[in-house]
């Protein structure tokens, strides 16, 4: 067992026994990690899948190391706008990801369960509000959340604000892209915004973020060359880094710094040689800490995950002069808002550009809308000859997931999309 192992183990024991002492221990975690990636990054890695973990490392470390920069969120929320204040966006989502890495979700699941939540209900969530409701983790001053994929937002955020006094805004998500829904949709943006100076005592700068838009723009349009540029290269990265990269995605769009690095990342995987091996598509959440997953997708150049839908969830170009119209058009025609059905439809548009060898759609425990729609997106594939394989587990709970049995249908998954190229 190593320094970092002993570390993790003392935190968990010490948190697990004396809640409310476990948090300091917890950041001092998360900073000595941001050493790590910054002096230490890891060797196996491309360099721009190393600089993307140390940008992840420090985006939630320095913000959780000042309570007053960051706000809750879920990963759908306009971090954009939020940017507009000064502030960060830490996710509920990305934040029980990172107390995982200490390997407490178990605890704070158990915890949440024994305040009266479903089993049922989905394991990020739980594994946040334990976290808040046994003390360890602080509460933020606002939290903004959406109506988006998700329909346990509402319920947590509400509980959070009742338990916790944490104010927070719903934005609810029309299914439709025409203009009624679109200026509904920017009405609540701009009361968002009125809600949050007057929380928050800060002051809402418009120009911030019509240039955050520009920047945002600019920075989709090089991570489309992103992935064209996956298809032809390897590009050693491992099943965290596509987190990581959906993390930049919804928590740093718009930001100068994620731009500057995913344009390092277009010239870092041009030194990087052709790429050979199988292509996959990944669809929904990546349970990035499961063994079998981890052996057949960390830096192997046989198979490379080349995109995943939640990363690029949308793909238009936003109009800078008129923010709100335009960030209420992000959120209506994400591939996650809607029926699946247009969901299937989008990814399999996608499937045409990125052109995959194969898709993996993993049904998180506690994702209705996963589990309810995989087959549609199935019976898409199938129409376009892509072989697709459906994974049940679970993104944070390690108890839901059973390696034996995701073993054996992904490897006879990968030996069949081998045979039938042969």
């Amino acid at each position: 067992m190593n320094i970092a192992d002993k570390y993790i183990q003392y935190v968990k024991e010490k948190t697990e026994a004396e809640p409310e002492k476990g948090w300091d221990k917890i950041l001092l975690g998360f900073k000595a990690n941001c050493l790590r990636t910054r002096y230490l990054p890891r060797k196996n890695l491309s360099k721009g899948y190393q600089k993307l973990e140390d940008m992840m490392m420090h985006l939630v470390a320095d913000s959780l190391s000042h309570n007053k920069s960051y706000i809750w969120g879920n990963i759908f929320a306009p971090c954009e706008l939020i940017h507009s204040f000064g502030l960060n966006t830490l996710s509920i989502e990305c934040l029980s990801c990172y107390v995982a890495g200490f390997h407490l979700e178990d605890f704070f699941i158990d915890f949440a369960q024994s305040l009266g939540f479903a089993p049922t209900l989905c394991s990020y969530h739980k594994t946040f509000i334990g976290a808040v409701e046994s003390g360890v983790v602080p509460p933020a001053s606002y939290a903004v959340t959406t109506s988006l994929s998700c329909d346990g937002n509402l319920n947590t955020f509400r509980y959070l604000k009742k338990k916790n006094s944490v104010p927070f805004t719903l934005l609810d998500i029309p299914y439709t892209d025409d203009d009624a829904s679109v200026a509904y949709l920017a009405s609540q943006l701009e009361n968002l915004v009125q809600d949050m100076e007057d929380h928050l005592g800060r002051k809402f700068n418009i120009e911030t973020l019509k240039e955050s838009l520009r920047i945002e723009n600019e920075t989709r349009k090089e991570l489309l060359k992103f992935y064209e540029l996956s298809k032809k290269h390897y590009y050693p990265g491992e099943l965290i880094s596509h987190l990581y990269l959906m993390m930049g995605t919804h928590l740093l769009m718009g930001t100068q710094k994620f731009l500057d690095l995913i344009r390092f990342m277009n010239q870092d995987i041009r030194t990087y040689p052709e790429f050979k091996g199988k292509r996959i598509l990944w669809v929904h959440l990546i349970p990035y800490y499961q063994e079998s997953l981890k052996h057949y997708f960390n830096t192997n150049e046989k198979y490379q995950l080349i995109a995943s839908d939640i990363i690029i969830d949308f793909t238009d170009t936003l109009d800078p002069e008129d923010p709100f119209h335009s960030l209420a058009r992000k959120l209506i025609k994400n591939v996650f808002n809607g029926s699946y059905d247009h969901k299937a439809e989008t990814i399999g548009k996608m499937a045409d550009w990125i052109k995959p060898d194969a898709v993996i759609h993993f049904c998180h425990w506690g994702c209705k809308q996963a589990s309810g729609g995989s087959l549609l997106l199935k019976e898409t594939m199938k129409s376009r000859n892509i072989p697709m394989l459906i994974l049940d587990g679970d993104g944070v709970d390690q108890r839901n997931s059973h390696d034996g049995q995701i073993k054996t249908r992904l490897e006879a998954f990968l030996e069949m999309i081998e045979e039938t190229k042969k």
